[in-house]
């Protein structure tokens, strides 16, 4: 209409100039009397038109008016009438509108001129406005799911302002929920099970009674399948393989697998306690993916001792019992195969290199000279790692070694092996497994051929690619495990005097002067390096300290808290030592009541804490909760860029979780 309009207009002015354009010519030929008498006629039509324009200007206002109004009219009934839920909502997320169908969802709720987000926690509302998302799926909002999406509209407000309004549009996707749901919880899990000590239960436990044992073994394992409706099958005399649904290993992870439990309860006469390990696959695309999955998740489970489950899924790992301390094993046949195995890959080798973890401690240290006393008589160029800040215990026997010829430049930095390195150099890990705690991460990356020697529990961040792994959680140390290596890779060692007292150090600092994780290996192993000449007065003198030292124990032993029998002390701000607060954590232990301590100490920006434990806590899942690792008995854990304070409260969460969890 507009342009209708306008056009009437215009063609009026093109009449009206043909006309005085006649009238000039009128004039021009000399007929004056009828130029004046049209000049007449053509004066009364201009006031004609004038006027005529105004009225119907006046007549569009009028309608441009009533047809906004109706529009408006229109626009508010579509929003009250949409047949989906509706909500206007201003800049700052409070609640201006919203339709009859909203109104129904919120069941007598009045929300208006509050904050969507008191109502609605999954909307945010600063995302919409800057375009980073407008569609929010799956919802919850009172038991249906939603997706919800957004536009935001300029508007104008009385003052003639423009102001912006977000409309918040409601989908319902329940169905659609529940459905991906039901597919989801149907999926096929893959958990493969083995009974960790099985032939050694059942030689502890009477002739007679060892068939009603594996019956009584056979059958817990077989009611539990049917009791998460699953397909067993055996396939070797201690190994299981299962197959269950998604929603039952949801419901078992709730209990924490209980089947750990009732297994250990089994009694037949056994004097050692029944245990398993469980890897769960799940989250695959296929079954064979889920097979990988639960293989890895299952060799995880037994290279942190046994009596546990880990779930994998592709994205995180979770882990379930290791309540149990690692049982000895008796036999030694892994540990002569193992070490022939070195031997020849020594043997085959151009150059070896031996790397323990950050700030090696006593233990580290000694299995580092063990390895490498058996390299020197194997007659193969050898060289030990150490860089950064190491542990002051180690500096009194580092100190000694370097007054002698055969340790001439041994000692070197990742660096300098990383140029002398080749394609034929062997790389030897001890009292370290995983990658963010080695001495120098680029030198694994580099090295072809990688062992591994430890005696922790398998950690997630495992150095992958080793052509030989020796982790015997059962083990005190990894200077016990060397111990035992070297007498089947080289017929009568004869190592020196100094490198058996730095073995037997690395014992005796583990097992807390033989009082923790010590078994008859343990005391065969110190046996041996006693005859080779390892001094126990010269060990004596290696842990003697200064009258300062032990006064600054002390301080810290002074500002333990106990609560729930678990001692947690800060260090002073003056006092950074690992080594002290490593020390003080041990010495809490010897009081009365305290079952399991922590001591926190803070060097530059990095926090550490040191966690022990009489058993009955384990100290380690709290200290992987925090991102480090270690024993039952025995872990640490290191936090980066935060206070003390921060990091107590880490701790005493990890603590929460895992007692309030039943120390899973």
């Amino acid at each position: 209409m507009d342009n209708k309009y306008n056009d009437f207009t215009t063609s009026n002015r093109v009449y009206m100039l043909i006309i005085a354009l006649g009238i000039l010519v009128m004039f021009f030929y000399g007929h004056f009397i009828v130029g004046f008498a049209a000049l007449a006629l053509y004066t009364v039509l201009v006031v004609y038109n004038i006027k005529h324009s105004k009225v119907k200007k006046d007549e569009w206002n009028r309608f441009i008016e009533d047809f906004s109004s109706k529009l408006d009219i229109a626009t508010r009934s579509t929003l009250v009438n949409l047949p989906f839920p509706l909500v206007i909502v201003g800049t700052k997320g409070d609640v201006a509108w919203y339709n009859q169908n909203f109104s129904n969802m919120l069941e007598g709720e009045e929300i208006l001129g509050r904050s969507i987000n008191d109502t609605i926690k999954d909307i945010n509302v600063r995302y919409i406005l800057d375009e980073k998302k407008s569609v929010f799926r799956h919802v919850n909002f009172k038991n249906k799911y939603y997706d919800i999406h957004s536009s935001v509209v300029d508007t104008d407000d009385n003052k003639g302002d423009t102001e912006k309004i977000i409309l918040l549009y409601f989908y319902d996707t329940t169905e659609q929920v529940k459905l991906e749901k039901s597919i989801e919880d149907s999926r096929e899990v893959i958990m493969l099970l083995e009974v960790d000590n099985l032939d050694e239960v059942v030689k502890t436990t009477e002739e007679d009674k060892r068939p009603q044992l594996i019956a009584d073994i056979e059958r817990t394992i077989n009611n539990y399948a049917q009791s998460i409706n699953g397909m067993l099958k055996k396939y070797s005399s201690s190994k299981y393989v299962l197959v269950a649904h998604e929603i039952t290993i949801n419901k078992e992870m709730d209990k924490k697998f209980d089947i750990l439990d009732t297994i250990r309860e089994i009694n037949d006469g056994n004097t050692l306690a029944v245990t398993i390990s469980m890897g769960v696959g799940r989250g695959g695309k296929t079954p064979q993916e889920n097979f990988a999955l639960a293989t890895s998740a299952k060799e995880l489970a037994l290279g942190r001792g046994g009596d546990q489950v880990v779930v994998k899924n592709v994205e995180k790992l979770s882990f379930y019992g290791g309540k149990t301390k690692e049982v000895e094993k008796r036999t030694k046949v892994r540990a002569r195969v193992i070490s022939h195995a070195l031997m020849d890959l020594i043997k085959g080798s151009s150059k070896v290199f031996i790397m323990g973890h950050k700030m090696p401690d006593t233990d580290c240290f000694g299995a580092s000279i063990g390895i490498y006393s058996a390299v020197r008589l194997l007659n193969k160029e050898c060289y030990i790692i150490l860089e950064g800040k190491n542990n002051s215990n180690i500096e009194y026997q580092l100190n000694k070694l370097k007054e002698d010829p055969d340790y001439d430049n041994v000692f070197v930095d990742g660096d300098y092996c990383r140029d002398i390195m080749d394609e034929n150099s062997l790389l030897i890990v001890v009292d370290v497994h995983n990658k963010s705690y080695v001495q120098n991460i680029d030198v694994v990356k580099e090295c072809k051929k990688i062992v591994i020697i430890d005696h922790h529990r398998r950690s997630p961040d495992f150095i992958e690619g080793a052509v030989l792994s020796y982790i015997e959680t059962y083990a005190s140390s990894t200077s016990e495990l060397v111990t035992e290596m070297l007498q089947y890779m080289i017929e009568n060692p004869k190592i020196k005097p100094i490198e058996a007292e730095a073995l037997l150090a690395g014992i005796c600092v583990d097992t807390k002067n033989f009082y923790f994780k010590t078994g008859v290996r343990t005391f065969e192993a110190a046996g041996f390096l006693r005859r080779l000449g390892a001094d126990t007065i010269e060990i004596k003198r290696l842990f003697s300290e200064d009258l300062n030292t032990y006064l600054k124990r002390a301080e810290i032993i002074k500002a333990a808290k106990v609560k729930n029998n678990i001692a947690i002390a800060i260090c002073p701000p003056e006092i950074e030592d690992t080594v002290l607060a490593a020390q003080a954590a041990d010495e809490l232990l010897n009081i009365t009541g305290i079952q399991a301590s922590f001591v926190i100490v803070k060097i530059d920006n990095e926090v550490f804490i040191s966690g022990r434990s009489l058993g009955d806590i384990n100290v380690q899942l709290m200290m992987e909760a925090l991102g480090g690792g270690g024993h039952m008995t025995m872990a640490g854990a290191k936090l980066e860029n935060v206070s003390t304070e921060d990091a107590l409260d880490k701790l005493q969460l990890a603590i929460d979780k895992n007692l309030g969890e039943g120390d899973k």
